[in-house]
């Protein structure tokens, strides 16, 4: 078990800054984590998903997903996630339903899912529906990739953004966002340059074009707060989370305005909670997906918190929509 901090350490630090405790603002994403599977196993996971998880959303809870979609009129975006959520059964009823009920929709995608055997059809599903794809790409050079992913993942990634380029993806017509996280535990570097060095490198290198680069901090949780516990490294690792603590990245963390849901239909302030089982709590009480009618009603109710919620709020802050400061 790796060493913890005090819960109470990341709100004395929003005290500390007469920030107050952090309360919700109005949900306008709805971020649904089908399952932990996945064809990858990538040692930053904090999902800790592969090939061998089997956890995954029925399609009861997926229908219902829906229901709760169309009735809270606040939520513009619904962000498909997992593990790899295309493999799951429900994926195309809940991308298709969205867009019936003129939702956004972001699926968080590793690439290589693309070239899975019996997934040729994924490239094409995306074009017609106008999904808008943020794409795991932690580096440009191929070492780095590999060492992080496993073994050709670079390869396949290129292979996977090529065919997405040839479908109107990243040039100016369907979004593609490619996301960067450190190899290392240090932060995530600043995100305009690093963009600027993807664009340089991929464009010369591959003929590769994207919108924009989403650089995020790795969570000190699952794979990767294990393998700081391997290293000796996770008490240095959250003191340079807790001494680059940024307030002025406070007000846009992604918590503020989003509601996350489990594989299993149970409600969280964040992803991150999730994987966690920090459930979202209304006076006390756990909520799923049955409990509430209305998204828009948990306005004004309290985020909990912990000690990885630094490792949003460090340097230029880290979130699904990238840097925050």
């Amino acid at each position: 078990m790796a060493p913890s901090f005090p819960a109470s350490g990341f709100n004395d630090a929003l005290a500390n800054h007469a920030l107050g405790v952090l309360t919700r603002a109005v949900p306008h994403t709805l971020q649904v984590n089908v399952g932990k599977l996945c064809n990858q196993a990538c040692h930053h996971c904090h999902v800790d998903a592969g090939p061998k998880r089997t956890e995954q959303m029925a399609c009861t809870t997926a229908e219902r997903v829906i229901e709760l979609l169309k009735q809270s009129p606040s939520i513009a975006t619904l962000d498909i996630t997992g593990g790899a959520p295309e493999l799951n059964a429900n994926f195309a009823m809940l991308v298709e339903r969205a867009r019936e009920l003129r939702r956004r929709v972001t699926v968080r995608c590793n690439l290589t899912v693309i070239l899975v055997e019996g997934m040729a059809w994924l490239v094409n599903f995306y074009r017609r529906h106008l999904v808008e794809l943020i794409c795991s790409l932690p580096c440009y050079t191929a070492d780095n990739v590999d060492r992080q992913r496993g073994n050709g993942v670079f390869d396949k990634s290129i292979a996977a953004l090529r065919l997405l380029n040839q479908a109107g993806f990243g040039r100016g017509e369907l979004t593609l966002d490619l996301v960067y996280n450190p190899i290392n535990p240090t932060l995530a570097p600043e995100q305009a340059e690093l963009e600027a060095r993807y664009r340089e490198v991929l464009g010369e290198n591959f003929g590769i074009s994207f919108d924009r680069l989403l650089t995020l901090n790795n969570m000190p949780i699952a794979r990767f707060a294990d393998q700081l516990e391997r290293a000796g490294t996770h008490a240095e690792y959250m003191g340079l989370l807790v001494n680059h603590f940024n307030p002025a990245t406070v007000e846009h963390l992604m918590c503020r305005t989003l509601v996350s849901v489990g594989w299993d239909g149970g409600l969280y302030d964040c992803d991150f909670n999730q994987m966690l089982a920090i459930p979202l709590r209304v006076e006390g009480r756990a909520l799923t997906i049955y409990d509430v009618d209305d998204l828009g009603a948990l306005a004004g109710t309290r985020i909990t918190t912990a000690s990885h919620c630094f490792g949003c709020t460090a340097g230029a802050g880290s979130s699904c929509g990238g840097a925050l400061a």
